[in-house]
This record gives structure tokens, sequence and C-alpha cells, in this order.
């Protein structure tokens, strides 16, 4: 069989010459260039992204398992996203980042790939380069942390973040016990332990079948995660020679898996964006509606936080995410393919097993019975909006208040804790302008900390809205990714204070009660705010980023244009 890596290493002539004997000053011997597949292994790896820092690790378990097989590993970076330290947010960058891994993989004499990832939006961002181009792809998640300790209790990631700072405002916890809790909370290498983003984003690549068996769950300092790297590099080659594409693996049923599984396991409101992004690029129609109709009556099976009480340790010890998918079966396509060779039946089949039904509860006596993230329309989202019901307050599904707008983020941090600020628990708190095109990059603000007037009375929620996103790890009765946003003109930007909101979540329905009208009206007033950047990658997003609904990718990169080379002038 002759590779795609041939058309570099095994041209006989001048470049051929060229193209081995660069590669020779890194001192790899004659004969790697005999014709074997050449695996790239795509690395997130980055000190400034805390939770990828040990990637550099288990790259090297990769290689030791593509050696093993009889391939020729090649390890390269892409730009790499970290949630924790990235302004104004990574999700600015993930379709860069997308761009920079799928030039990467064409571009590079690689028959295959395995992607190291982990934080939020390394996972999204490789995968979709990865469906541009369509080589066989294997995923290896990095792994969460281990729980986080704090006197004498589990604390999470994220999840205890949002706590901590209400308590430290309202004078229940000192600035010392809140410093001191930062190092409890994050104790080994590793991304959120808690089913945040990251965690959701394992759990979506093990469920489409893009990682070996029980991937998602296996903490980044346990030594089975060194493991299965050296698996996936055996794996990867065999891949190869079976010419195992990603498209043969990301179908139409795998995306409802993914989406089944995701409801299952609580996962984050983010995973609707990512996973239509993904989508988009492969070439499979998926659409915000198939969320709702797909997921929203999914039981919640796992008992995590910020749904639950237990972290990703605990899961990974109950059996991981196998377990979640057997107890799924009846209602998942179990005939879709993996990049192990077998079907998610057969990987599962008998050989998967409870250990611990606190954590994992069965389909037939779940933790809730419909959990799945729900769509909501009207005149508020015309392209709909979602909220998370297994994080929401149950009382507050069905609720009509008054709203108290903030026009963007500076407006929110500079009047909420305003002791005169028109405000108490039963108003709407709506905030604007963050956006894919508002911020720029929709940041994850939707999730506002309530006014210190309000958690002073020991009210823990309310209704919140915004065109933003929300961290995985938060929880509470949040609206987001309200699609046509405010800052393009949707009608979120015409809502003003003392108007009243109307949210039925089993209505399906976000419903501002002003008089069309009246929107009119105010419509005429509206002006379109100026544009954010002039020059450079922000300007090049805003002016092509799509909405939420459709993934916000940019609009030129989707679907696929496959491994060939543009123009090949050696």
């Amino acid at each position: 069989m002759k590779y795609r890596s041939a058309e570099w290493f095994g041209k006989k002539d001048k470049m051929g010459f060229i193209y081995r004997s660069w590669m020779k000053n890194q001192g790899f011997p004659e004969d790697l260039f005999d014709g074997r597949p050449v695996i790239g292994i795509c690395n997130t790896w980055s000190e400034l992204t805390p939770c990828n820092a040990h990637l550099r690790d288990i790259a090297e378990y990769v290689k030791r398992g593509v050696y093993e097989a009889g391939g020729f590993p090649l390890e390269f970076p892409i730009m790499s996203l970290g949630e924790t330290l990235l302004k104004p947010t990574a999700m600015l960058f993930r379709n860069l980042a997308s761009m920079d891994a799928e030039e990467s993989i064409r571009g590079n004499p690689l028959d295959g790939v395995v992607l190291l990832t982990g934080c939020d939006k390394t996972t999204p961002s490789t995968m979709m380069g990865a469906a541009s181009v369509d080589l066989p792809t294997l995923v290896v998640p990095g792994g969460p942390m281990l729980n986080g300790k704090h006197q004498g209790k589990d604390i999470g990631s994220g999840t205890v973040v949002w706590k901590f700072t209400d308590d430290l405002k309202t004078g229940k916890m000192t600035y010392d016990e809140f410093s001191h809790a930062e190092s409890c909370m994050s104790r080994s290498p590793g991304h959120c332990m808690t089913m945040g983003t990251a965690s959701t984003m394992a759990c979506m690549v093990e469920s489409l079948g893009m990682t070996l068996p029980g991937a998602a769950a296996i903490p980044a300092v346990d030594s089975r995660k060194k493991v299965l790297a050296q698996l996936s590099g055996r794996r990867i080659v065999e891949m190869v020679k079976e010419d195992l594409k990603i498209s043969k693996i990301l179908t139409r049923e795998a995306f409802e898996n993914a989406i089944k599984v995701n409801a299952a396991v609580g996962g984050s409101s983010n995973f609707i964006i990512h996973l239509t992004a993904i989508a988009g690029r492969i070439g499979v129609d998926l659409n915000l509606d198939d969320f709702d109709k797909i997921g929203s009556q999914i039981p919640l099976l796992l008992n995590l936080m910020p749904s639950g009480k237990f972290l990703m340790e605990d899961f990974y010890y109950a059996g991981g995410l196998p377990v979640i998918m057997k107890e799924l079966a009846a209602v998942l396509h179990m005939n879709t393919m993996t990049v192990n060779g077998k079907t998610h039946g057969e990987n599962i089949h008998s050989k998967v097993t409870c250990y611990n039904s606190d954590v994992i509860a069965s389909y037939e006596n779940p933790i809730i019975k419909e959990a799945g993230i729900v769509v909501v329309k009207g005149n508020l989202a015309l392209n709909g909006a979602v909220i998370k019901p297994s994080a929401a307050t149950p009382s507050l599904m069905k609720h009509k208040g008054r709203a108290v707008v903030f026009e963007n983020i500076e407006d929110y941090h500079e009047r909420v804790d305003d002791p005169n600020l028109d405000i108490d628990e039963t108003c709407v708190m709506v905030l604007k302008s963050v956006g894919p095109v508002g911020y720029p990059g929709m940041p994850e603000v939707g999730n506002m900390p309530l006014p210190k007037k309000i958690l002073d009375k020991g009210i823990t929620d309310m209704v919140r809205i915004s065109d933003g996103r929300m961290s995985g790890t938060a929880y509470g009765t949040v609206v987001l990714h309200i699609s046509p946003e405010s800052a393009i003109g949707g009608n979120l930007a015409l809502v003003e204070n003392g108007d009243i909101i109307e949210l039925d979540v089993e209505a399906r329905l976000i419903h501002l009660h002003v008089s069309d009208e009246e929107l009119a009206v105010r419509r005429t007033r509206w002006k379109k705010p100026d544009a954010i950047a002039d020059r450079g990658y922000v300007n090049l997003y805003v002016n092509h980023v799509q909405q939420a609904d459709k993934g916000a990718d940019l609009n030129f990169l989707v679907g696929k244009s496959g491994s060939k080379v543009a123009r090949d002038s050696h």
C-alpha cells in the first residue's frame, strides 16, 4: 500500500533528497523513510494551558505505540487554547486553532493523526481541523485533574468557584480561606474534574467513536492514561493500513449518539456549539432543533457536579462512559463504527460493569427523568436559545419577570452590586453584547453572578438570559446562545428595563411581552455597534463568524477540502 507520505519521502529526486535530508538532522535513521505510515501527533501542549501542560509526556507514550506498530511518529504543535488565562475568551480563537490544525495536517507528509486534547476548545478545534482534511484520526483526551479536597470535602473545579465567590461577597468566607482553596481545588495536572466543557468534550469524542473505549474519564495522572496513549499509538497505524478515515466514523448516527450521551452525563451547553461546528466540517446535517428532539427526553444518569455531587475521578472508578453507553444501549445506534475497528455494541457487550450506582444510575431509575439541553424559541430568540434543565432551579423553569438590562459586560460589572440597582429575585437579568460578534468570541459570562443585595437575602438563583455562553462547570436557570445576537440587531438588542420576559421551558418558549409595533419603533432608534477591530484575525472573525445556532464557525470553513494539497510546486 502506498501512503500519502510517499509523495514526500518516497521521491527519488532532488525534492526527495531535501525532504529526507532535512528530517535526518534530527537523528532519524534511513529505515524510517522506507514507506511506513507517518503519524502526526497534534499536540496542544502549553504551559499557558494548564489543563494540557502534561501532554508532552503523553506524546512520548503515543510515539512508543506508533513505533511498536511499525509507524513513524512526528509530533507537531498547534495554537493551544487555555480557558483559564486566554483573553478575551478562548472561544474567539477556536476557529483559528482549527485552521492551524487543518493546514498543518494537510500540508505535511502525514498518513494518520493522533489529536492530544484537554482544555475546552482544544478538543473541538482539533476535531474540526482534522474533519476538514479527513485522514485516519484518533483522539487521546488529556484527562481530568484529581478530585479537589478542601476542609475534608471534595470540591469541583469551576463549580465551587462560583459558590466560593458568592460566599466571599457575602462574608461567609474570608479571603484567606478563599485563597487557600485555590491549591486545594487544582492539585494535579489535567482539566476540570467536574462535568465542565473539557470533560463534556472528552465524553463527546468517546461517544462519537473517536477514542479507544473508556478514554474519557481516566484521570490525567493515572498510569492507565499512559497505557491508553501507547495503545492509541499502536491503533492509529492500523487505522492507516485499514484506511479508516474520520468520515467513516463521524456519521449522522454517531452525532445522534453523542447528543444522547451528553444528556445522560449532564454535559455542558457548550457541547451544542462545538458538535454543530464539527458536523458542519464533516458534512453532516445537524441543526439546533436536533439537540432538543434527540436529547431533551434522555434521563440524567451521571451524578456529577454541577448537576450532581461527584467528580470525574469517581466516574472513572465507577466504570466510566462505557457504563453510561451500556445503560443507553436501547436508544443508541450501537452499530456505529469506532476507531478500534469495532462497533459500540461490540466494545461494550457484556464486558462493562457499574461499580458504584451512587455515581452512575440505571436507565430505569435515573437521577432526573428528562435532562437533556432544551431549545427555547420566541420573539426574543427567533433562531433559538438553549437552557440546561439539570443545572437549573425547577421552580424557575416557568417564570415571568421584569427585565433588568445590562447593555454589555462592562455595564454589568459597574452596576450589579450597586445598592440602588432596581432589582429583586423575581426579575430577569438580561445581558447584551456577549455573542459571537458582540464581545467578540461569545464568552462564558451568561451565568451572571447575582447582585450582592440578592445574595444577602439568601437567594441563590434567578432567571438570566444572554447571547453569550456559560462555563460547563456553572449552574443556574440561565438561557444562553440567544440567536440572532444583539450586536447584529437581534430582538435582544431592543429589550429595555421594565419589559416583561416570559420563560416556559416545557413549552419551549422565551417571549418578550412587547408588541411588534413597539419593537419596530425601537429598531429605528437602534444603532449598530462600532467595529471591534479593523485588522487581523479579530476583524476576520467578526466579519465571517456564524451565529450560535450554526456552531459559531467561520462561514468559509464549513465543509471539507480533503487531504490533497492545493498546489504542489515540488
